[in-house]
């Protein structure tokens, strides 16, 4: 991974030389004020990460962004499932504060959080609308944001496939054959790996619906004698 965050890091130098007029910001020193450094940083982001993809997407819907989660199967018991929802979901905001988010820059993620507990207690409807109200996401979101403003991390990789992601570094640096995982090409296989069954599995049904469709109209000239 640190080819990944050198890389970032010559990209944003490269833009920031392109605009002379802009301010110099210390990143380092701002990390320093807290008591981080980039790398904890971005682990720490990275299992915020986890920890909304558990909570509000862990099986996604075909196609979309949008999702079901722990927070959604909690909210399936009366009350009791959606206070532990709550609870839990706190720990997103703990990872926030650890990483030098302000209180008042958390405070939508909390009201979405205390709308998703209450919406929740209602049968049925609370457990539908608990897969678009995703407030461990939001936080998610409040954080990134906060990150790349005062620490300048712009990455993305260890949001949208954490775990990929942990299991890479994990290899680069445990195994012995490290050298072949921090290779680019192929951390950039390993980590979209996802989108390539993805491709495969289009093309698959993209191949089924052709061969059905051409079945039909043979099926269909040979019945009528119009083939």
């Amino acid at each position: 991974m640190d080819k990944f965050n050198k890389f970032s890091r010559l990209k944003t130098k490269k833009l920031s030389d392109t605009n002379t007029n802009a301010p110099v910001i210390d990143y380092q020193a701002k990390l320093a004020e807290h008591g981080l450094t980039r790398e904890q940083v971005i682990a720490t982001e990275r299992k915020l990460a986890k920890f909304a993809n558990t909570m509000d997407s862990l099986v996604r819907v075909p196609f979309t962004k949008q999702g079901m989660g722990a927070d959604a199967a909690l909210s399936t018991i009366p009350l009791a499932g959606d206070l532990a929802g709550l609870a839990l979901t706190s720990y997103a905001f703990i990872l926030g504060r650890q990483l030098g988010v302000p209180a008042h820059k958390m405070t939508p993620a909390v009201r979405l959080a205390l709308i998703d507990m209450v919406v929740g207690i209602v049968p049925g409807i609370g457990t539908l609308l608990d897969i678009f109200i995703r407030p461990s996401r939001k936080t998610l979101g409040i954080v990134h944001e906060h990150l790349q403003d005062e620490y300048g991390i712009t990455e993305t990789m260890h949001l949208d496939r954490p775990f990929l992601h942990q299991s890479l570094e994990d290899k680069q640096q445990r195994s012995r054959f490290g050298f072949f995982w921090r290779n680019p090409v192929v951390a950039w296989l390993y980590l979209h790996i996802p989108d390539m069954l993805g491709l495969m599995v289009i093309v698959v049904i993209g191949w089924g619906l052709w061969a059905m469709i051409s079945w039909l109209v043979s099926l269909f000239g040979k019945t009528t004698g119009f083939g």
